[in-house]
């Protein structure tokens, strides 16, 4: 499967829960108004030095404060005619300079007010209505080197990338997932009041890779206590760890040095061993594993009569796990692995 482009992606109209901002809100008001006000300084020294070039219709005199003044309705298109350019100098600064600063004022404060009261508004507006449509949807906690492969692998699999939501602390990363579709949220994962904001509790998995074990297995502590019910598969790295976090309330714990392992004491054993099991593990090989529900019409045959035409691995009937050397007829509620081929046409499942 091919993986569009990004900017395939970005034309698709995939928008992020939180869009990053490059500097605060308040320093972004400080420096339009600092710009504006330096316009508006550089169009009374110009006035004040050609003030000989205008006349004031009231008293004759043109002081500092009807400069001011002068430069203020100038500006601001008042026009009063009290005070007017009446040498030619005077009308070609007007025109050549005061009027293009003139629309540089009046398009900043233009442009202020559509970032801090239309903009920003409409931003909220959508992120509310983003955050109460979520379900159904993938919660990735942390998005270092795993959670992006994963990010990946999942959208290869045909997940909708606005369907998942990515949790990190890093605006550069956050910055991959958006290019990549997803949903973004800069948050710390281990505060409840930011799982809820992203439906933790609605979600239909919860993939922690934090980086740190110690950080990954408070993220799933606080997780299951939010979701009770939510599938949690986490990272872990040191061995030791993977105990504790399967009390934390993970369900799948990965660990990458193991499958590293794995992968390893396969290719000891034959050279075509530990491609095969990277073959299974991604959806860009000729094979992929596949979990799902026993369908209504295959309960009763066995395992390897799947209506899907793949190859059946194993049964898990409750806790039970069961091979398929030694599994009988299937039953309701089954979930079977089976390995199907990527490129092929398996029969649909009935």
């Amino acid at each position: 499967m091919k993986r569009p482009t990004r900017k395939a992606r970005t034309e698709a109209g995939y928008h992020p829960l939180r869009r990053s901002i490059g500097v605060p809100v308040w320093a972004d008001i400080f420096i339009r108004l600092g710009l504006a006000l330096g316009l508006v300084a550089l169009v009374v020294t110009i006035h004040w030095f050609d003030r000989e070039g205008l006349v004031d219709s009231h008293d004759g005199h043109v002081s500092l404060l009807d400069v001011v003044y002068f430069t203020m309705i100038s500006i601001t298109t008042t026009g009063f005619g009290d005070i007017a350019p009446v040498s030619d100098r005077a009308r070609l600064i007007e025109a050549v300079i005061v009027t293009p600063i003139r629309f540089a004022v009046l398009f900043i404060f233009v442009g202020a007010a559509y970032d801090f009261v239309i903009r920003r508004g409409w931003e909220k507006w959508r992120m509310r209505r983003i955050q109460e449509r979520l379900t159904d949807h993938v919660v990735v906690l942390g998005f270092g080197i795993s959670g992006s492969e994963a990010v990946n692998e999942l959208i290869e699999r045909g997940t909708d990338p606005s369907s998942i939501v990515v949790m990190d602390n890093s605006e550069e990363r956050l910055e991959e997932a958006e290019a990549l579709g997803c949903n973004v949220m800069a948050a710390d994962a281990t505060r409840d009041e930011n799982l809820m904001a992203v439906r933790v509790a609605n979600a239909r998995t919860v993939l922690v890779s934090a980086g740190r074990d110690d950080s990954s297995i408070l993220i799933v502590l606080t997780v299951r206590h939010l979701a009770p019910k939510v599938p949690i598969s986490v990272v872990v790295r040191a061995g030791d760890n993977e105990l504790l976090a399967r009390q934390a309330g993970a369900d799948n714990v990965i660990n990458p040095v193991r499958f590293t392992g794995l992968l390893l004491a396969g290719s000891a054993q034959g050279s075509h061993v530990a491609d095969y099991l990277v073959d299974l593990a991604s959806v860009g090989g000729r094979v992929q594993l596949v979990e799902r529900t026993v369908a209504p019409g295959e309960v009763g045959r066995t395992i390897d009569q799947l209506a899907s035409g793949g190859r059946g691995l194993r049964v898990y009937r409750g806790e039970e796990e069961i091979g398929f050397w030694e599994a009988g007829p299937l039953q309701e509620g089954d979930v079977v692995v089976e390995v199907l081929p990527t490129d092929g046409s398996p029969q649909p499942v009935r």
